[in-house]
């Protein structure tokens, strides 16, 4: 039964991406099949799999390596401060963005990650029908940042015009930066981060190839990526870590902000309706919920949490998560984690704006116009991917 709620929800998924398109005739159906075929074939792979079952082990014990390092600096300075015994989430999922942008930081200053992303784009250029920018800085996004990869095309961003400045926007907001990855598996189970990583990449061509379809001519199709300025080793590592370091501040700020409002919000629906704020839009949430797939039971509080993640961000909603999972079957886990990892929330309209504007004024008004679009093709992301492993589980 649950497969054919699961085609149904494709099909809406698919219906609601065509009904935004721009030019329904320009539209590449081939592309988008074979890209739904390939999601179905490596959720298999990954999730059902010995093969994939070693691949997701070999990842998320690198990461837990990782993490582990990263944990000696921060008790090194911090150790003092947290109870013994306890996890403070400032200190041991927020830190670690510090020790993770410092790795990037070393594999792009020795050009091994610029290697990887530009050929990794050009073979999924090949598969996706789109153009070879597109591709780059869909891998791009979601291993340097939604804010970052901008830096590394700027020379070509007063270039574009609007339909391909919408791809590359949709890109970073469908997927998620490495240097926070670890910080997510601290909460969900790796293993649903890993899928989620590889179905939202190619989740994002699938959507934005039905709202923006377009051709790209041969002579515009190129790559011309922004080399930093030439840095010793000891500088790029200082830059890298100070970046780390304000990224977590400005996650750890702004979840005392959300938080706070919505405990807030809730409490004042509560006392008026008996019913908190979430819970309103756990029940607004429930269909799209039960489409992905979601045992109609559990619809609630996974819509719930989904709605979290859309008006505040993912880790908001994967604190609520937490507090909950245990009571929710597996198939539902499974369900959500893969929905919240991706940057697809209010909130990223305003750090997407923010980054291109500060890099070409013009284009980030462009890209401000069609901010809530942009959203709405990054929310049908989440849902598409979280359909797939649905499908696949």
């Amino acid at each position: 039964m649950h497969y054919l709620i699961s085609a149904v929800g494709l099909i809406i998924v698919l219906l609601l991406a065509w009904l935004a398109s721009n030019n329904k005739k320009k539209i590449k159906y081939r592309p988008i099949i074979v890209m739904i075929v390939l999601q179905i074939v490596l959720g298999l792979l990954l999730h059902k799999t010995s093969i994939g079952e070693f691949l997701i082990k070999g990842f998320a014990d690198s990461f837990a390596k990782l993490l582990a390092y990263a944990n000696e600096g921060t008790n090194f300075v911090f150790g003092g401060i947290a109870n013994e015994g306890a996890h403070t989430f400032f200190l041991f999922v927020l830190m670690p963005i510090v020790f993770m942008s410092a790795i990037i930081g070393i594999l792009q200053h020795y050009k091994i990650l610029p290697f990887i992303i530009k050929y990794i784009g050009l073979v999924l250029s090949k598969i996706n029908g789109m153009g070879k920018l597109e591709s780059y800085n869909a891998v791009a996004a979601a291993i340097v940042g939604q804010n970052e990869v901008f830096i590394s095309v700027k020379n070509q961003l007063g270039l574009l015009p609007k339909h391909r400045l919408y791809t590359l926007c949709a890109s970073a907001m469908s997927t998620v930066s490495m240097s926070i990855v670890g910080s997510y598996m601290t909460m969900l189970e790796p293993r649903y981060v890993v899928v989620a990583l590889i179905l939202n990449l190619f989740g994002g061509f699938i959507i934005a190839s039905i709202i923006n379809p377009y051709e790209v001519k041969p002579e515009e199709d190129i790559i011309e990526v922004q080399n930093e300025e030439k840095q010793t080793f000891f500088e790029m590592l200082g830059e890298y870590i100070m970046d780390g370091f304000k990224v977590a501040i400005v996650v750890g700020v702004m979840l005392v902000g959300f938080v706070g409002l919505i405990s807030l919000i809730n409490g004042i629906f509560s006392g008026i309706f008996g019913i908190s704020f979430q819970g309103v839009l756990g029940y607004a949430f429930a269909p799209i919920a039960f489409l992905m797939g979601v045992p109609w039971h559990e619809t609630v509080n996974a819509g719930s949490i989904m709605a979290t993640k859309l008006v505040a961000n993912e880790f908001v909603a994967m604190l609520d998560f937490v507090k909950i999972q245990d009571g929710l079957s597996e198939r539902t886990t499974a369900i959500v984690s893969v929905f919240l990892i991706s940057f697809a929330n209010f909130g990223s309209i305003g750090t997407i704006v923010g980054a291109v504007k500060g890099l070409n004024e013009k284009q980030g008004n462009v890209v401000a116009r069609f901010g809530l679009k942009l959203l709405y093709g990054a929310t049908l992301v989440s849902v598409l991917s979280a359909i797939i492993i649905g499908i696949v589980f």
